[in-house]
């Protein structure tokens, strides 16, 4: 058995597999901790890359300084052998996605395929966390058992095994790692006081242990599935203030300066790797039978915020044309389709489900995004603006907040007649100086007292 009493002195070197905008970051926190790091990833093109000391995520500016310097100096390298790197090391931390795919259900093919190279190179005493968000009972009932079988180790008996979710925001990465307690559970005691020594020698932040891997993997889908609750019932008072002439804006700011109410920010759409995939998370369980999977009566708030925050998209697009009538044939511009302000990042971004809801409106739809370029765009199923056509823009969607759109001459869109702030980010009277009818997402402005269903606008796939 695994010695009793961690010592995070001893160990030497750490793998991290998955070398993404979270499992870099990562690689290069613990290398200046002191560690030397082996970096596993099975896109050949990243890790040429990385070895010659270049960096393709470019939304941590420290990675520029640090990885050249480490790559030099020896304490990183990268290798496309994740069971040869795995040999070689002490600790093991997975960073492979988890994704939900079109029909919302959970895809575990490449986060299987890791463990399965991971196991196949795994070594007694070896410390294997996994840093990705998972539904509850997979590291436990799922990975523990494709981890054994591959290696003919037993977890906790010859290997420990420990599950910790990562609680960071591309662009504040180191800041995030710095600041938010670290949330460590093991498969038994050995493995989550192995786990917690290994956080404490890398991380300058708190360390909370949990009674079980379960428990830490519950951690982090509460605190996704928390804020696209908030958000959906932040909608549903943004409907509830269209169809009486409320601001909800003004309320919910009024509401919030009593401390025990935290109510977020309507919008059009909640988008991102978590808040709008791990509610999902919460209704698979690793452990159940197919037939068994059918949807009860649990977590029935979830699922229904999920459809709420879904339908938003649908709800901008009948806004719009509550102002100027039916949108077939014309011209509309979304503003940015980043899935937050200033981050070139798409995922799961709510500019795809206002796309698919004007085309169904019979729009003529364009984009214009900042961060990305005309060809980048079209890749991903967009149109850009054409040259010359701004003269043809009848509405606009702010869709995210990127700091350069406060700059967006609307004078340059003479036919536009009306402008929906999707993220109550631009200056109302700058827009209404120009003739332009504002609108806002729970401004006051239907009273038509329409209901949106999920059903009205289905699920697009993303590419």
């Amino acid at each position: 058995m695994p010695a009793s009493t961690p010592d995070a002195t001893q160990i030497s070197t750490v793998a991290v597999v998955g070398l993404g905008k979270i499992g870099l970051p990562l690689a290069v926190q613990y290398a200046r901790k002191g560690y030397r790091v082996i970096g596993c990833d099975i896109n050949r093109q990243v890790v040429q890359q990385l070895n010659r000391g270049q960096t393709h995520v470019q939304e941590e500016a420290e990675l520029a300084l640090e990885i050249p310097r480490l790559v030099r100096t020896g304490q990183l390298r990268v290798t496309t052998e994740t069971a040869e790197a795995v040999r070689e090391v002490d600790v093991v931390v997975v960073i492979v996605p988890v994704l939900v795919n079109v029909a919302r259900i959970v895809d575990f093919q490449s986060i299987d395929a890791a463990t399965a190279a991971i196991g196949s190179g795994l070594q007694p005493g070896t410390l294997v966390i996994y840093e990705t968000t998972l539904p509850v009972g997979t590291t436990s009932s799922h990975l523990r058992p494709l981890m054994e079988g591959g290696s003919g180790l037993r977890a906790e008996r010859d290997f420990y095994l420990a599950y910790s979710p990562e609680r960071v925001s591309s662009g504040t990465i180191f800041r995030d790692l710095a600041r938010y307690p670290k949330i460590v559970g093991g498969i038994g005691p050995g493995s989550t006081a192995r786990a917690g020594a290994f956080y404490r020698s890398v991380l300058d932040a708190e360390i909370i242990t949990m009674a079980s891997t379960d428990e830490a993997e519950f951690v982090k889908l509460i605190e996704t599935t928390y804020r696209d609750v908030n958000i959906a019932l932040a909608n549903e008072f943004a409907h509830y203030a269209d169809r009486h002439g409320l601001d909800v804006s003004s309320a919910i700011r009024a509401a919030n300066t009593q401390p025990y109410s935290h109510i977020h920010t309507p919008g059009v759409g909640v988008g991102g790797h978590c808040i709008p995939v791990y509610p999902y998370f919460l209704f698979a369980n690793p452990m159940e039978e197919d037939e068994e999977k059918e949807k009860d009566d649990m977590l029935m708030l979830p699922r229904k915020a999920r459809a709420i925050n879904d339908a938003m998209a649908e709800y901008a697009v009948q806004r719009i044309e509550g102002v100027i009538g039916s949108l077939s044939h014309r011209s509309v511009l979304v503003l940015g389709v980043a899935y937050r302000g200033d981050v070139r990042e798409t995922a799961l971004t709510s500019a795809y489900l206002l796309q698919q809801a004007l085309i169904l409106h019979g729009a003529d739809v364009y984009v214009e995004d900042p961060y990305f370029s005309s060809a980048e765009l079209q890749e991903q199923g967009y149109t850009p603006l054409p040259l010359g056509h701004d003269q043809r823009i009848e509405a606009i969607i702010l869709q995210c907040n990127h700091r350069a759109f406060q700059q967006f001459d609307f004078g340059r869109v003479p036919a536009c007649r009306v402008i929906l702030d999707g993220r109550q980010a631009l200056c109302r009277e700058r827009i209404e100086a120009l003739g332009i009818h504002y609108i806002a997402i729970g401004d006051g402005g239907d009273k038509s007292g329409r209901r949106v269903d999920a059903g009205d606008i289905g699920l697009v796939e993303q590419a």
